[in-house]
């Protein structure tokens, strides 16, 4: 199998990413390895999409940081590909990361992508789907019950005004945004601060207020869906219980969050249950919940962090299991070829 990660940028990866563990579990199954970034895509006069890549070397590695400096190694040459050559594509950007400086590079995974899918190469998750999730307003399309309370706008006089009917106690976050940027707490002490919070965070649009979950004092948990089920090996989960201990209502690894294991009861399966159907609909391969108490906060579907944390808080090789489950639809892609839809074969 010929896989492609496509990254925001290839120098600004990092051994902790789940990009790169997932690259190094592909090498370890034996499959060619390519890494692409989003400035690297491009669309030929054939009709095919491509990219200049660089091609993990194809040797045994150790750990996941020497094969990244592989990849990163300026002696590692760019190399052309195009989708006559690869099987599947796994968009891993954020392009939250990109709508400051890079505007333009927001979508392109997507766009190139769609080239991609129509020339016969399993892409995901699925790039049509994640046109329309380029936001979070695309976690408004799941059902209310699994939800919180949330209002979007950019008045500010509505926002006060869910303030007040929330018992001066929400949380306010960007429409467009991951890793936990721009995200505020506010209640009675902080609520003096709150025409500065929304000027900050209206600057780039939207913003989300959202009702303050008690249950949050105790953290999240970052839960991994794979083919619509949360995903587990021998029983056990592949999830991570995050909880801040600075005190700041983040609870984002990168910020703070300190990782320690889950428990997935009933209640966590029933809201995967119910968004199922959905993220099926749409062919979302592989998302991130962030869960508190019994209600959804997030579903990340572009890069969704953590794997190789719950692989070793678990001590489970849920990476190979990724893996495996994404030559399972090389297979069925081989068996059908295009009569099998992308949405289709992302999440079989």
């Amino acid at each position: 199998m010929k896989i492609a990660f496509v990254v925001n940028d290839i120098q600004t990866e990092r051994k902790g990413y789940t990009t790169t563990s997932l690259a190094f579990g592909a090498l370890k199954y034996e499959h060619e390895v390519y890494y692409v970034g989003v400035g690297d895509l491009a669309y030929y006069s054939d009709g095919h999409m491509g990219a200049v890549a660089k091609k993990v070397p194809p040797k045994k590695y150790r750990t996941v940081e020497t094969m990244l400096k592989a990849v990163q190694d300026k002696e590692n040459e760019y190399v052309k590909i195009t989708d006559h050559e690869i099987d599947v594509i796994l968009l891993r950007n954020d392009p939250s990361d990109d709508m400051e400086k890079r505007p333009w590079a927001t979508h392109a995974s997507m766009i190139f992508g769609q080239i991609a899918l129509k020339n016969g190469v399993i892409v995901l998750n699925d790039p049509k789907s994640l046109s329309y999730a380029i936001n979070k307003m695309y976690f408004q399309h799941f059902p209310e019950v699994i939800r919180p309370k949330t209002i979007i706008t950019r008045s500010s006089d509505e926002i006060k005004e869910f303030f007040h009917e929330q018992k001066q106690k929400i949380i306010l976050k960007p429409l467009q945004g991951s890793g936990g940027k721009g995200v505020f707490l506010v209640d009675e002490k902080s609520k003096s601060n709150l025409n500065q919070m929304i000027e900050a965070i209206s600057r780039d649009g939207f913003i989300i207020a959202q009702e303050y979950l008690p249950e949050a004092k105790e953290g999240d948990i970052r839960l991994f869906v794979v083919n619509g089920k949360a995903l587990q090996v021998g029983g056990r989960y592949c999830a991570i219980h995050r909880k801040n201990s600075n005190g700041d209502v983040r609870n984002n690894i990168h910020v703070g969050g300190l990782p320690k294991p889950a428990k997935i009861d009933e209640s966590i399966l029933e809201l995967v249950d119910i968004i199922r159907p959905k993220l099926l609909q749409d062919g979302m391969f592989m998302v991130g919940l962030d869960i508190v108490g019994k209600k959804l906060m997030e579903i990340n579907v572009f890069s969704p962090g953590g794997l190789n944390a719950a692989c070793e808080m678990e001590e489970v090789d849920f990476v190979g299991a990724v893996i495996e489950a994404i030559e399972n639809k090389v297979r069925y892609k081989e068996t059908y070829g295009k009569d099998m839809d992308n949405q289709l074969v992302s999440t079989l």
